[in-house]
């Protein structure tokens, strides 16, 4: 028991580590509402691994000289695809590059920015500066190389021949980009075409590059490929960007690796940064850049006839700290992904065979289980596993995930009918406390019976000092006698928590959330601190160096909540004669109260509304079930006698014994 006590307490307090760090306390919030375009250390000032052979292999060739091979392109254009406007039909507006032909900016049409003075549509990938100057764009093409002729072409800072917009007849928009490399004698060796296609009411967009072989040789090529960049910062709290990969293992089931900011800050080789699967024999399948809400999924797509794409060699992911602080923590951190495609052997100009065609989709929208469940095409890549829940050593994936996935479910599905998401999380917690009232009142009830045989338990502890064998069966059959169980004091804890982490998951990472009211003149917005008033300048907590931007009146309440829980918990009677154990509750008295509000204060406002509200239910709960304890003690003292493990729980009035015996 002792140690099963200390295990619980441990995972209590390493939890409530976890919280305070996780907090936001240490850092400002209003990093978050930086603009998306940040400076950035790319990938070339980065040291390189000497082992790495395939994502960095173009650093073996030589760069282009004045008098060589060289690239040829066209004047600077920037070329708008989709739209902002949530009625076009359009989810996202793209702003195209003809630098790299390649994605300078993606912004959301039906997603704002949250900054409620003034929202403006939010763009999710956008420019990332290195401090040389240098930009990395999303989908540019970098480290192109000549095998043969040991070359290598830097066509991301190439500007590429552009066309004018096309519009099909189903609405969507096509942009095509062109560019040529050409030998010493002005004669064309490769022609790289890449277009990008648009469609109406849907969130993926259509890539393809093509490389075709001009010259009368055989030619052997390969390349790199930026992945998703310049994603901004959506949680308020722990920095949740992280890049992620996508298997299918031999037996048909979707998994996925990610690599998290900090793992990557702390990588020290190219190994470190490797997205890989875990189990073998799986086969890749996309890979993506996220953040708390949304994702940026990039899918090669395999040639015909196969179920996987075999010409992706490599996947990398990076962490990028332009102003190179050494805590890593000024805010313009970020992570990046990179792609390795394998080399191709091109045929000379007009045999079959002489190009080759490299086909992607690029899914920029929300991390939303009914979106990615409601497309077959998302079913069957498993975007699902770009999702990931709050987990805890006591409660795996396996079992964290259905029920948050299970909540979400309940949760739009009242939606549907409240309309109001605060009023959702409210109701679903009182059901939740309803659902699981009769452990919880079992438990209570066995605490209570336990905290009056507490006097008789420390008689036998005492009798049989020496020996524990004894001891224990003593209390033991003390305890069932009178229809104790000292596990029945920590069930509802050891089912329920489970529950409350998968509840707490589904309240956090909810895109629902994202924007979503409660009160108006309140609680504009879940999805963030409720900030009943904003400072006009940040606080800074004296020696602690914690930043304050508002004053947020929910963690208050939770403390008051929490107090009144604390003062209608049974209490034990032996803290009256064990001054330590009198100390112990005192001490519990005043820090839950007080420690629970500071871990959360810049919590979600959806996520402290759920632990309020649950506080509030355990109070009205612990009300409850300490009156029925209390009409228990009151029928016992009146001659009753209270239900045990051998009356099969039913109360029943004591008999009368008979004058003499027949």
């Amino acid at each position: 028991m002792r140690i099963l006590l200390t295990s619980i307490v441990i995972c209590f307090v390493v939890f409530c580590g976890w919280l305070v760090v996780e907090s936001g306390l240490f850092t400002s919030s209003s990093q978050t509402k930086q603009p998306c375009v940040l400076l950035q250390q790319t990938a070339d000032e980065q040291e390189p691994d000497a082992d790495d052979s395939s994502s960095l292999e173009s650093q073996k060739f030589q760069a282009v000289q004045p008098s060589d091979f060289h690239a040829e392109g066209g004047l600077p254009k920037t070329i708008l695809m989709g739209s902002i406007d949530p009625k076009s039909g359009f989810e996202f507006q793209l702003k195209l590059s003809s630098r790299g032909a390649a994605i300078k900016q993606a912004t959301f049409s039906k997603f704002d920015n949250r900054d409620h003075k003034n929202p403006q549509p939010l763009v999710f990938l956008s420019p990332v500066r290195s401090i040389n100057g240098k930009e990395l764009l999303s989908l540019a093409n970098s480290g192109f190389v000549l095998v043969d002729q040991q070359r290598q072409f830097d066509l991301d800072e190439l500007s590429w021949k552009s066309f004018d917009k096309e519009i099909g007849p189903d609405g969507s928009e096509k942009a095509v980009f062109e560019a040529v490399i050409t030998d010493p004698n002005n004669e064309q060796v490769i022609k790289l075409t890449k277009s990008y296609v648009v469609v109406p009411d849907t969130h993926l967009l259509q890539c393809e590059l093509t490389i075709e072989n001009m010259s009368g040789t055989e030619q052997e090529v390969h390349f790199n490929l930026t992945g998703p960049v310049g994603l901004g910062r959506e949680a308020f709290r722990s920095d949740m960007r992280k890049v992620v990969a996508g298997f299918k293992d031999p037996q048909g089931n979707i998994t996925s690796t990610r690599l998290d900011q900090r793992a990557l800050k702390k990588a020290k080789t190219i190994e470190d940064r490797r997205l890989i699967s875990k189990k073998a024999g799986a086969e890749f399948l996309w890979a993506a850049a996220v953040n708390k809400y949304f994702s940026a999924i990039l899918v090669p797509m395999p040639y015909q006839g196969k179920d996987y794409c075999d010409w992706v060699i490599d996947k990398t992911g990076s962490f990028y700290n332009p102003d190179r602080d050494s805590k890593a923590n000024s805010g313009d951190e970020t992570v990046g992904l990179n792609l390795a495609i394998a080399s191709a052997k091109l045929k000379p100009h007009d045999e079959q065979g002489s190009s080759k065609i490299y086909n992607f989709e690029l899914f920029l929208g929300p991390k939303d289980k009914s979106l990615f469940g409601k497309n077959e095409h998302y079913r069957e890549l498993g975007f699902v596993e770009t999702i990931d829940f709050t987990l805890c050593f006591c409660c795996p994936e396996k079992l964290i995930k259905p029920l948050a996935f299970a909540i979400l479910a309940i949760m739009k599905w009242m939606y549907s009918f409240i309309g109001n998401y605060g009023v959702v999380i409210i109701i679903l917690v009182f059901v939740m406390r309803l659902i699981m009232h009769p452990i919880t009142k079992k438990s209570q009830v066995s605490m209570s019976k336990m905290s009056t045989l507490a006097p008789k338990a420390e008689e036998i502890k005492k009798k049989y000092a020496n020996n524990k064998a004894e001891m224990n069966k003593q209390l033991m059959a003390l305890y069932r006698e009178q229809g104790a169980s000292p596990i029945m004091g920590m069930l509802p804890m050891m089912v329920q928590m489970p529950i409350w982490f998968a509840l707490w998951s589904a309240v956090y990472t909810s895109i629902d959330l994202r924007g979503a009211p409660f009160l108006p003149f309140w609680i504009s917005d879940l999805s963030i601190p409720d900030a009943a008033y904003t400072f006009p300048a940040a606080l800074t907590v004296p020696l602690l160096g914690w930043k304050i931007e508002s004053l947020n009146l929910l963690p208050i309440l939770m403390g008051v909540a929490f107090y009144l829980q604390q003062k209608l918990m049974p209490s034990q009677s032996q803290a009256s004669t064990n001054p330590q154990v009198a100390q112990q509750q005192k001490m519990m008295m005043i820090m839950l109260p007080l420690l629970f509000p500071l871990m959360l204060y810049k919590a979600p406002s959806g996520v402290n509304l759920y632990i309020m509200a649950s506080t509030f239910a355990g109070v009205i709960e612990q009300y409850v079930i300490r009156k029925h304890i209390r009409k228990k003690e009151e029928e016992e003292s009146k001659g009753l006698v209270s239900a045990t493990s051998k009356t099969g729980g039913k109360v029943k009035k004591k008999k009368s014994k008979p004058f003499f015996k027949t």
